[in-house]
Protein backbone atom coordinates (compact mmCIF):
# COMPACT_ATOMS: atom_id res chain seq x y z
CA UNK A 1 0.00 0.00 0.00
CA UNK A 2 2.94 2.40 0.77
CA UNK A 3 4.17 1.87 -3.04
CA UNK A 4 0.78 3.36 -4.54
CA UNK A 5 -0.20 5.66 -1.78
CA UNK A 6 3.56 7.17 -2.39
CA UNK A 7 2.98 7.94 -6.10
CA UNK A 8 -0.19 9.51 -5.21
CA UNK A 9 0.88 11.78 -2.79
CA UNK A 10 3.86 12.53 -4.91
CA UNK A 11 1.44 13.14 -7.67
CA UNK A 12 -0.62 15.29 -5.64
CA UNK A 13 1.85 17.65 -3.79
CA UNK A 14 4.19 17.68 -6.89
CA UNK A 15 7.35 16.39 -4.55
CA UNK A 16 9.57 13.13 -4.76
CA UNK A 17 8.63 9.83 -3.81
CA UNK A 18 11.92 9.14 -2.20
CA UNK A 19 10.79 11.40 0.16
CA UNK A 20 8.05 10.13 1.25
CA UNK A 21 7.68 7.13 3.96
CA UNK A 22 5.47 6.24 7.04
CA UNK A 23 6.09 9.02 9.16
CA UNK A 24 6.34 11.60 6.64
CA UNK A 25 4.16 14.67 7.89
CA UNK A 26 2.16 16.20 4.91
CA UNK A 27 2.56 19.89 6.56
CA UNK A 28 5.72 19.53 8.13
CA UNK A 29 7.68 17.68 6.02
CA UNK A 30 6.10 18.03 2.52
CA UNK A 31 4.58 21.77 2.95
CA UNK A 32 0.78 20.24 2.16
CA UNK A 33 -1.84 22.95 3.16
CA UNK A 34 -5.40 22.44 3.31
CA UNK A 35 -6.05 22.49 -0.27
CA UNK A 36 -3.50 20.42 -0.99
CA UNK A 37 -4.97 17.92 1.50
CA UNK A 38 -8.67 17.89 0.57
CA UNK A 39 -7.31 17.31 -3.15
CA UNK A 40 -4.97 14.67 -1.59
CA UNK A 41 -7.91 13.11 0.10
CA UNK A 42 -9.72 13.08 -2.93
CA UNK A 43 -7.83 11.02 -4.93
CA UNK A 44 -7.21 8.46 -2.01
CA UNK A 45 -10.88 8.41 -1.66
CA UNK A 46 -10.95 7.87 -6.04
CA UNK A 47 -8.56 5.11 -5.48
CA UNK A 48 -9.52 3.14 -2.23
CA UNK A 49 -13.14 3.37 -2.88
CA UNK A 50 -13.29 4.54 0.56
CA UNK A 51 -15.34 8.24 2.14
CA UNK A 52 -12.84 9.83 4.73
CA UNK A 53 -14.85 12.31 6.86
CA UNK A 54 -13.92 15.46 7.30
CA UNK A 55 -13.41 15.13 11.06
CA UNK A 56 -11.58 13.18 10.99
CA UNK A 57 -8.85 14.29 8.75
CA UNK A 58 -7.22 15.78 11.81
CA UNK A 59 -6.05 12.54 12.86
CA UNK A 60 -4.14 12.01 9.72
CA UNK A 61 -1.26 14.08 10.03
CA UNK A 62 1.21 11.08 8.31
CA UNK A 63 1.38 8.67 5.67
CA UNK A 64 1.11 6.04 8.42
CA UNK A 65 -1.58 7.20 9.82
CA UNK A 66 -3.30 7.25 6.40
CA UNK A 67 -2.73 3.79 5.68
CA UNK A 68 -3.73 2.21 9.10
CA UNK A 69 -6.75 4.26 8.64
CA UNK A 70 -7.72 2.86 5.79
CA UNK A 71 -6.62 -0.27 6.53
CA UNK A 72 -9.24 -0.06 9.40
CA UNK A 73 -11.79 0.58 7.18
CA UNK A 74 -11.29 -2.90 5.26
CA UNK A 75 -8.81 -1.24 2.59
CA UNK A 76 -6.47 -4.64 1.83
CA UNK A 77 -2.72 -3.53 -0.10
Amino acid sequence: MLEKMREIIAEQLNCDEGEINVDTSFKDDLGADSLDLFELVMALEDEYSVEIPAEELQELTTVGAVIDYLKNKGVEE
